[in-house]
This record gives C-alpha cells, sequence and structure tokens, in this order.
C-alpha cells in the first residue's frame, strides 16, 4: 500500500471512528510518521481529489462522504455525529461505515427537516427525491458550491 493510501486510509478511519476531522499532526501520530511526509502526502491527496482541504491548505473540508465541517447534513450512529458534504453524502456515510442510524437533513425546496432511518441493510422506504443543481461532470468546478 503506498504511502498516500495509507494516509487516506488513516484519515477516512478517523473520520469514522470519531466523526472529527484529524489534523495532520494527529495523522502522523497514527500511523508514526513525520509530519513533513504526511504534508507532502496530504498535498498529494488534494491534488487527486481525495480530500477538499480549507483555505488554510491544512484542515480537511471534505474527505467524501465526510465534512471536516459542521454541516445540516448529518449521520448519527452509536453516539457519534457525522457530518457530511451534502444531503447525498449523508446516506453514503451509513453504507461507508456499515452502520445502522438516522439520517438529518433538510429540503432545499421547502427547508422542511428531513429524518430517515438507516438499517445494515439500507434506508428505510420513502418518497423523497435528489436534485442536484450541477450536473455530476462540472461538480469539481466549485467542490464546496456543488
Amino acid at each position: 500500500m503506498t504511502f498516500e493510501r495509507r494516509v487516506r486510509t488513516a484519515i477516512l478511519t478517523a473520520f469514522a471512528e470519531t466523526g472529527i476531522t484529524p489534523s495532520p499532526a494527529g495523522i502522523a501520530e497514527r500511523l508514526g510518521s513525520e509530519m513533513e511526509r504526511v504534508l507532502e502526502a496530504w498535498d498529494r491527496l488534494r491534488e487527486e481529489r481525495a480530500i477538499v482541504t480549507g483555505e488554510d491548505g491544512v484542515s480537511i473540508r471534505m474527505a467524501n462522504p465526510f465534512s471536516g465541517i459542521p454541516t445540516e447534513h448529518t449521520f448519527q450512529s452509536a453516539g457519534v455525529r457525522y457530518y457530511a458534504n451534502c444531503a447525498w453524502d449523508a446516506l453514503g456515510i451509513p453504507a461507508a461505515l456499515g452502520r445502522a442510524g438516522t439520517v438529518r437533513s433538510r429540503c432545499a425546496h421547502s427547508g422542511e427537516p428531513l429524518r430517515l432511518e438507516v438499517t445494515e441493510a439500507g434506508p428505510e422506504r420513502c418518497d423523497w427525491l435528489f436534485h442536484s443543481l450541477v450536473p455530476a461532470a462540472r461538480w469539481w468546478d466549485d467542490i464546496v458550491f456543488t
């Protein structure tokens, strides 16, 4: 496994365990590595679109499906709240974790709060529709807006 893949795996594992964005120092400690090497991998992961960093270029804004900042799209399971980048990613978190819990979001059209129970087999039946204003091929034009 490449070092970049080890760093990415460590980032996602930290999110899965805590619901909180990890720092480069935390990842370096987790991997028993030097911080400089982790930061070099961080840059490559950003270039490969595996992570999106904040304005400081270091803090993690996104490591799909996890959000490094609080959002209105959440998944709660086993006492941990996970923030998602969008309503779609809120369904990706339970799929990635293989865990039951509750997705919360809101309808972008009406503002109505949305709540959906998810089991290990998938989400309960609902009549929700997911609509993206931006075609998927253009998401990376401005991934934070999308």
